[in-house]
């Protein structure tokens, strides 16, 4: 069966539910001033492969982004950049990876917000946890430090690699941006929401250029752990952004 049929297939399939949550995500990083004119994209996996996936479409406006304009993507098909409504050379290069290597990879989110670039741009991108914001990444980010150029297929084949441990939730792409995983729309939203909120902390936190009261290793992954625990919270999150913004 072909790459274009399997696709056709899943299509019939009911995915928009799918489809409406990652628009309205995307609409919603739009409203809260966290996108970047039409350089950022948003992916989410809707096979049970994690190898076919939704993305935004090449270079339309976050705003502009509706469940109707989402592709339909197979990370396995190497003739993606060759048909007519192709994606972004970018967004191919850096989610198709993902998406082909890491299945657990369900919904990735790569922007350039303001905090979490400079906390990127800096010699150490490790976000040390000074509150309850910062703690919840304890542990669970990690820097790709090999930046050759733009995104394209070289750069996401080795951000997959580095996505292996399912434990890393967030890559600080230095002198880049950053990428963000979860398992549902809802669950990377939230983190990448309050991955951008810990670090305007942090940065401004350097900024007073007094000592950081950083937690204790114990402690911070405690309310790491806390913080994954807590029910509900992310969905919860999404829908009350979604009736505000969406």
């Amino acid at each position: 069966m072909t790459a274009s049929v399997r696709l056709m297939n899943l299509e019939a399939e009911d995915i928009q539910q799918s489809r409406m949550e990652l628009a309205a995500a995307c609409r919603i990083a739009a409203a809260l001033g966290m996108h970047e004119g039409i350089a950022n994209h948003f992916s989410l996996a809707v096979g049970d492969d994690g190898a076919r996936f939704l993305i935004n479409p090449d270079r339309v406006h976050f705003l502009n982004v509706r469940a109707s304009n989402l592709l339909l993507l197979d990370a396995n098909d190497p003739d993606t950049m060759s048909q007519p409504n192709a994606p972004d050379p970018t967004a191919w290069g850096l989610h198709g990876p993902i998406h082909r290597h890491c299945p657990h990879a369900r919904c990735v989110m790569h922007l350039h917000p303001v905090y979490g670039t400079v906390l990127a741009s800096l010699a150490d991108s490790t976000l040390q946890p000074i509150d309850l914001n910062t703690a919840m990444f304890f542990r669970r980010h990690t820097t790709d430090e090999g930046i050759g150029g733009l995104a394209f297929e070289d750069e996401g084949e080795r951000c997959a690699k580095l996505l292996a441990d399912r434990q890393v939730k967030v890559l600080v792409m230095c002198n880049h941006g950053v990428l963000v995983l979860g398992e549902s729309v809802a669950d990377a939203f939230h983190r990448m929401y309050y991955f951008e909120r810990a670090c305007e902390t942090y940065i401004k936190a350097l900024q007073t250029g007094r000592p950081l009261r950083v937690m204790p290793d114990g402690l911070a992954n405690r309310i790491a752990r806390e913080l994954e625990d807590y029910p509900d919270q992310a969905e919860q999150h999404f829908a009350q952004l979604t009736s505000l913004h969406a």
